[in-house]
């Protein structure tokens, strides 16, 4: 069972890989993408505008309903959707062979955070079928942050450290996983948000000049509030609640001020600081969107920095 989780997660990896593949053949071929806008150049010309010709059929028949993806964006989607089976089946795989919760150490527990966030996106593209090209920013993020855990993270399967074997495991880490993937989705169109604004105010340069092909950026804002608003009531629970529980039960204290902790209220406090001002409308929404990216940093530091560079009751990462 061990070796089929090794297996299914390079399937996931290049999974993702293909999807996008698919994504990038959307941004180039598709509709709105630079091969499409340069030959309805080409067919205008230099004469001024086009001259609409409506033929008597034309008059009386609806136009037709716009495609919602193209074809490439169909079997990028099936492509993506197939890495989250090949994903969260690597995981399972991998708690069968250790006769365990699969999320014992820094590379379980990355694998956990990102089947999350691939679920996640599937729900996404199910309800918001507009948005579904997007995935290309997902896919990439979930290739870089999986080659991370086989590539650097990776420890063979084994029993929990004694610190890890209780029920509190199902619960602290459980929750903390969800909001984390959560969250990673949330960082996607919450980037993209502040990329596409500053196209919008005539930036040119990389990677502004991305923002012709991204939605419209109150779209993308609005997709990033909802999931920062339902990951952080999680995020509350799992780092401010069941966590200091399990460290009375398992320490004789509640809080500690150990690395893990101090970084775990950090990401509380922006993310809460991010709601609030999201919240408050004199605040503009570019400055909250920007403290969102910086939560979503803290994040990445309390997940890597601490447990690399940091000795504390929480460093049992398995470097």
């Amino acid at each position: 069972m061990a070796a089929l989780s090794d297996a299914l997660l390079v399937v996931a990896m290049l999974g993702y890989l293909a999807a996008m593949i698919g994504y990038a053949a959307v941004y180039a071929f598709g509709d709105k993408g630079v091969v499409a806008r340069v030959a309805e150049r080409e067919l205008v010309g230099a004469g001024g505008p086009p001259v609409a010709v409506v033929s008597p059929i034309e008059e009386v028949s609806p136009p037709p309903a716009p495609r919602r993806t193209s074809w490439a964006g169909r079997i990028a989607a099936g492509f993506l959707v197939l890495a989250a089976v090949a994903q969260i089946s690597s995981l399972i795989s991998r708690g069968v062979a250790g006769h365990r919760l699969p999320w014992g150490n820094m590379y379980e527990y990355v694998l956990a955070a990102t089947s999350v966030a691939a679920v996640a996106w599937i729900i996404v593209m199910v309800r918001r079928p507009a948005l579904r090209h997007l995935g290309l920013y997902v896919a990439l993020t979930q290739v870089v942050l999986l080659g991370v855990a086989g590539l650097i993270l990776y420890v063979p399967v084994g029993p929990l450290v004694p610190a890890l074997d209780s029920y509190w495991l199902a619960i602290h880490v459980t929750a903390i996983a969800i909001s984390s993937g959560v969250f990673l989705i949330g960082f996607v169109p919450a980037s993209l948000f502040l990329i596409k604004s500053g196209y919008d105010k005539g930036r040119n340069g990389f990677p502004f000049s991305l923002g012709d092909r991204l939605p419209a950026a109150d779209v993308l804002e609005r997709l990033s509030f909802r999931l920062h608003a339902f990951a952080f009531p999680i995020w509350t629970f799992g780092a401010l609640i069941a966590g200091p529980i399990w460290a009375e039960s398992a320490w004789g204290r509640y809080w500690g001020w150990d690395p893990k902790e101090v970084w775990a209220f950090i990401s509380w406090i922006v993310y809460a600081g991010y709601l609030h001002a999201r919240a408050t409308p004199s605040v503009k929404k570019t400055t909250a969107t920007w403290i969102a990216v910086l939560g979503f940093l803290t994040m990445l530091m309390n997940l890597f920095g601490v447990n690399i560079f940091f000795t504390g009751l929480h460093s049992y990462g398995g470097l």
